[in-house]
């Protein structure tokens, strides 16, 4: 003869269910890193910009978190990467071997990847980060920005994406954003990832206690309603 056994879980008072936590969002992950993308030109004379690469390099050295980044000597990149060194922060440069002469990889850095490709570069940058932060640029610095925006997007990290507006350099791409959205392209979830500020410290601090609004992948999601 079976006997099926149906074990019966035990009861649960009114109490006992108030006393259930809620799920809770997941913690922040630590920032020890951060990746910082901005350009190999300094701009046409606006100080604004080399000040703001330069207070973001001092900040980085003060909080005792390391700068990751391109590896460059010249432009805002050299700017930042002097400003780390200057206060006795930590650089890690990281440059693909076509552009050592391009860039003028700098020279006092204890730490220089030379990798073969821009693809293998962007993806050790990755690695070695634990957020990111874009400066003002060019072509090369949105290509980057826009790989870790899709990426989180995608769900293959989770890392903050932090934007340093200053004097509105990013307006532009921002009002870009923004449209995507209004014509269903962008889903507001997904808008949301990339944190702006035109305060680095400000921005730091939203990096620090950030975790990510996205609960499933982006292929999962349903579209958003249409008007």
């Amino acid at each position: 003869m079976r006997r099926h056994m149906h074990a019966q879980p035990p009861s649960e008072s009114a109490s006992d269910a108030a006393d259930i936590a809620p799920p809770q969002p997941p913690l922040p992950l630590p920032v020890r890193s951060i990746c910082v993308f901005c350009g190999g030109m300094a701009g046409n004379g606006n100080d604004q910009y080399a000040a703001a690469a330069a207070g973001l390099g001092a900040l980085l050295a003060r909080e005792e978190i390391t700068l990751v980044y391109g590896g460059g000597g010249i432009g805002l990149m050299g700017v930042l990467a002097n400003a780390v060194l200057a206060h006795g922060g930590t650089v890690l440069g990281i440059i693909p071997f076509g552009l050592l002469g391009p860039e003028l990889a700098h020279p006092e850095l204890a730490e220089l990847r030379v990798v073969n490709s821009m693809h293998e570069r962007k993806a050790q940058m990755v690695a070695a980060s634990d957020g990111f932060i874009t400066l003002p640029g060019g072509f090369g610095t949105l290509d980057e920005l826009a790989e870790v925006l899709t990426w989180a997007q995608l769900g293959i990290h989770r890392k903050p994406i932090g934007m340093l507006n200053t004097n509105h350099f990013y307006d532009h791409f921002l009002a870009h954003a923004a449209h995507a959205e209004q014509q269903g392209l962008l889903r507001p979830v997904h808008r949301e990832i990339l944190l702006v500020d035109d305060d680095a410290e400000r921005l730091l601090h939203t990096m620090r206690t950030w975790h990510s609004p996205l609960t499933s992948q982006w292929a999962t999601m349903p579209d958003p309603p249409q008007p």
